[in-house]
């Protein structure tokens, strides 16, 4: 080049790859909402909460094992107050149960107020809040898969 020519700076990618990742996770889980509960299923006919996990993940290139118990040996395990979007959230919906049973993807953080979506048996896909007392009971971790 010469003096009066410029090359283009050459662009510093500073954004982070996870949120965006993360994003386009919940989003696609997001296009399920409403989709009624069916144990076993993975389709818009019908999903329990880890197929619609294994499902959303999968479609953005992410392979998870296909139930919440194994799901919650995957990641790294973290702090509720660390939790984030695109983070896993790990329950035990029954009392004579011994094995974390249930799991819900966060889709969002706001004021202290964990938002997350999963597949529940009476209403199927749908947003909840972990301040809601049943989900806050039943809680027994969170990890990061991203």
């Amino acid at each position: 080049t010469s003096a009066n020519e410029t090359s283009a700076p050459t662009p510093i990618s500073s954004a982070n790859p996870i949120p965006e990742k993360a994003d386009q996770i919940i989003n696609t889980a997001l296009s399920y909402s409403g989709v009624k509960y069916k144990y076993g299923g993975t389709t818009v006919k019908g999903m329990d909460c880890s197929g619609l996990l294994y499902i959303s993940f999968a479609k953005n290139e992410i392979d998870l094992p296909r139930t919440s118990h194994l799901m919650a040996d995957e990641g790294k395990r973290i702090r509720i107050e660390d939790v984030s979007k695109g983070d896993l959230l790990f329950f035990k919906t029954s009392s004579r149960g011994k094995r974390i049973n249930h799991v819900g993807l966060v889709v969002s953080v706001k004021n202290n107020d964990i938002r997350f979506i999963h597949a529940t048996t009476s209403r199927g896909v749908v947003v909840s809040s972990l301040r809601e007392g049943f989900w806050n009971y039943a809680f027994v971790k969170a990890a990061r898969i991203l």
